[in-house]
């Protein structure tokens, strides 16, 4: 539903004016048919220590070729990673990342390979790997997108009328 609506200038564009943008995407612990339609079901038991520290070492990089969809018409696989956290919630773990761009696919992929880690499947350091890799096919899995959520988008005061 539309909370706010707001004037901006005639030449502002919704995407490329974005100073950042924030994804939640949510897993569910427990099934839940009345939250299966919005969370990924996921039934293993997961190290969400591990977790969190595979997101950290997102910070150290800028390019994320290998989580992006293969075949993408970009002219660049940088993006700076401004937060990265897992946090538990009544049966549900929450992944939240902000950045000021993303590459296809990127979210989901990134999810399904920190989910690596979290099962045990990845180490630490063979995530570094992975992402100094920029091969696509190194990467994890790409989660369902039913659990991924847009939750904010900023931009520059001086877009706005």
């Amino acid at each position: 539903s539309v909370q706010h609506i707001f004037g901006v200038r005639a030449d502002a564009h919704a995407r490329f004016d974005a100073l950042s943008r924030t994804y939640n995407y949510k897993i569910s612990l427990k099934k839940d048919v009345f939250n299966s339609d919005g969370s990924y079901y996921l039934k293993h038991q997961l190290d969400i220590d591990k977790m969190n520290e595979a997101a950290k070492v997102l910070f150290d990089y800028r390019n994320f070729k290998c989580f992006s969809r293969s075949n993408t018409d970009v002219k660049t696989y940088h993006c700076t990673i401004m937060m990265a956290e897992w946090r538990s919630q009544n049966n549900q773990l929450i992944f939240t990342i902000k950045a000021d761009r993303f590459l296809r696919n990127m979210v989901r992929a990134i999810v399904g390979t920190i989910l690596d880690v979290g099962l045990g499947k990845t180490t630490i350091e063979e995530f570094h790997g992975i992402i100094k890799s920029e091969d696509r096919t190194k990467a994890g899995a790409s989660v369902p997108a039913h659990g991924l959520y847009l939750s904010i988008i900023e931009y520059p005061k001086s877009i706005f009328i």
